[in-house]
């Protein structure tokens, strides 16, 4: 890799392919996981595009990480925190243009359970909402959702117990409704 004369990285052919082979065949997992976070598929789209840029800027870096996999859930769930702080996101654009059609897809089995517990989730603050996610959706043990997060395991653990508490709390309200 060179810089150019912007001071941009300037990647290789192999290693814009390697790349490119690498995103190719982790985009869908990149996506469910950031869509996991955000509950909305646009802004998962975004996320997952800023992250991959990131990534892009530090292929070289990335690809010599110990463990490629974690190097990069960890770019999209900081990516994740840093957009949900910014003042952007409180617009929100409602309605869907009627000339596009909604994608078929097939529910779950189990919807309802589903969306009450995808509603509770909502409801969390962003760092709890992504512990959890990262904790029991991509089953990953606390080290390595301590790296992603860049906190202690303690830490992680202390969010997964309040974050559990405060769902099992909006969980009971939902059931009682």
């Amino acid at each position: 890799m060179t810089a150019d004369a912007f001071g941009y990285a300037v990647v290789g052919v192999d290693e814009e392919a390697e790349f490119t082979a690498y995103i190719g065949a982790n985009l869908p997992r990149l996506r469910r996981l950031a869509y996991l976070m955000c509950g909305d598929e646009h802004r998962a789209d975004d996320v997952v595009q800023i992250a991959i840029t990131r990534l892009f800027a530090h292929w070289r870096k990335a690809r010599a990480a110990r463990d490629l996999d974690a190097y990069v859930r960890a770019i999209v769930v900081r990516t994740f925190l840093n957009e949900h702080r910014r003042r952007w996101r409180l617009v929100r654009l409602v309605g869907r243009p009627a000339d596009l059609p909604r994608e078929p897809s097939s529910p779950p089995p189990d919807v309802e359970t589903r969306e009450v517990v995808w509603s509770a989730l909502r409801r969390l603050p962003p760092r709890a909402r992504a512990v959890l996610v990262l904790r029991f959706v991509a089953d990953l043990p606390v080290s390595e959702v301590a790296k992603a997060l860049r906190c202690s395991e303690s830490n992680v653990k202390t969010q997964t117990a309040h974050g559990l508490a405060a769902l099992r709390r909006l969980l009971g309200k939902a059931g009682q409704r």
